[in-house]
């Protein structure tokens, strides 16, 4: 007898009909037809059951504080900074704690259980930091959360910057992350890839770092990133987040870098909506999109993921924790419109950033953790398209949310009763 089994499941690799069987936490089969009782059934209908959605890229120390201290008139970038520069002094560890919790159950509610949240170190406080490790703990029985030390004004640039971000990682804070195109020179942000990758490296610990987020061409820190990475033995430890200066470098340069980071085997995170809502600010038309080359990323064998970085904070006024929205808005800016394209999107959203993480026991195989989610939708493509509700979120076997199928009822003479979006609509072909 299983605890529970999932019937009649459509997967992401395009098996349909399937049964999967939980026992213990862990997947304990994944068959047409699994002729056993459980202790719960639950009927998935011909809708997609994925692994959980994870998130490789966040900041949860700003998540929904929008409109404190006030809110970013021009939406832009660089009021972002100066705003979160005014509420960090005055924040508590109370507010932080509260505000992440709150995030957390919204993310359970899309299925989000994996997510690596950046920790602003620049205040010698350190209180978003303390916060966040308490956060950790309180969720570990149901979200995976993974830390990085952030110094969010310069590693060098900031007043205690080094320190700071040191007492952190002490502290307990999991990744050493950088900002090297925000420090004052070219020359100080090379030298920041450099010391933070050693520190990386003294500890045993893995690096991820705001790179290049900025239209500047010449902004090519993440070709320093590479070789460290290389230098240091870090190949396959190291993520490059945003990298949106490759946007607008020429092929040329493109054309030599990029296997310079497949060597480095670096983890590529783009932000697609806060990519493409902050970049190109100082372009009239033509207008650039904002957002790292992630075709041919992928062509060149990078592990690409992708990040939410924001819901409802200084620098985004949007976001809901769902990253099928991202993978949605991915589709269209990277003009990946294609049926293999957006399988690759939904890779990016699950399989691909498992491997950024470093997450063992993640996926649908026989022997993986029981981490489920199940969708009102038939299969990734249609899940892409639809953004659609989380019917069940499953954490080690156990449903830990569940949220009833959209379903309009409508009256027309001579037309359907109800509508359901999930499966009336599929593709014919």
């Amino acid at each position: 007898m299983f605890d529970l089994i999932i019937r009649d499941a459509n997967l992401p690799d395009g098996r349909k009909g399937m049964d999967i069987a939980v026992s213990g936490g862990l997947i304990a089969a994944v068959e047409k037809t699994i002729e056993a009782p459980a202790g719960e059934e639950i009927m998935a209908t011909n809708r997609l059951v994925s692994s959980p959605f994870i998130d490789p890229h966040f900041h949860m120390d700003a998540t929904l504080s929008l409109g404190l201290p006030r809110m970013n008139v021009s939406g832009t970038l660089l009021e972002g900074i100066a705003l979160w520069g005014e509420l960090r002094p005055i924040v508590t560890k109370e507010e932080l704690v509260e505000r992440a919790l709150r995030y957390c159950d919204l993310a359970v509610s899309q299925g989000l259980l994996f997510i690596r949240s950046h920790v602003d170190t620049s205040d010698p406080r350190l209180v978003t930091a303390e916060a966040l490790l308490e956060v950790k703990e309180r969720v570990k029985p149901y979200i995976d959360l993974q830390l990085v030390a952030f110094p969010q004004d310069g590693y060098y640039r900031a007043a205690d910057g080094v320190a700071s971000l040191n007492r952190a990682l002490d502290m307990g804070v999991d990744i050493v992350g950088g900002i090297p195109h925000f420090e004052r020179t070219m020359d100080e942000g090379r030298l920041s890839v450099q010391a933070l990758c050693r520190i990386a490296a003294d500890r045993g610990l893995p690096v991820d770092m705001h790179c290049d987020e900025t239209d500047d061409p010449h902004s090519r820190h993440i070709e320093t990133l590479a070789a460290e990475t290389v230098r240091f033995g870090l190949q396959g430890r190291v993520a490059g987040s945003h990298l949106t200066s490759m946007h607008s470098m020429d092929n040329y340069y493109v054309s030599k870098l990029i296997p310079l980071m497949a060597e480095a085997r670096i983890n590529v995170i783009p932000n697609p909506l806060i990519n493409i809502m902050l970049q190109g600010r100082h372009d009239t038309y033509p207008k650039r999109r904002g957002m790292t080359r992630v075709r041919e990323l992928m062509d060149a064998g990078l592990n690409v993921s992708f990040g939410h970085d924001c819901v409802m904070d200084p620098w985004y006024s949007m976001g809901s924790g769902d990253m099928l929205e991202v993978g949605h808005m991915a589709i269209h800016v990277a003009q990946m419109a294609g049926v293999e394209d957006k399988k690759k999107i939904f890779e990016a959203l699950t399989v691909n950033s498992a491997k950024t993480l470093g997450l063992e026991g993640y996926g649908l195989d026989k022997g993986c953790k029981a981490d489920l989610v199940i969708l009102q939708a038939a299969d990734p493509l249609e899940a892409l398209r639809l953004k659609p509700v989380r019917l069940a979120v499953i954490k080690g076997g156990k449903v830990i949310a569940r949220t009833a199928p959209r379903i309009t009822t409508i009256s027309i003479d001579g037309r359907p009763q109800a509508i359901d979006i999930g499966l009336d609509y599929i593709p014919r072909a």
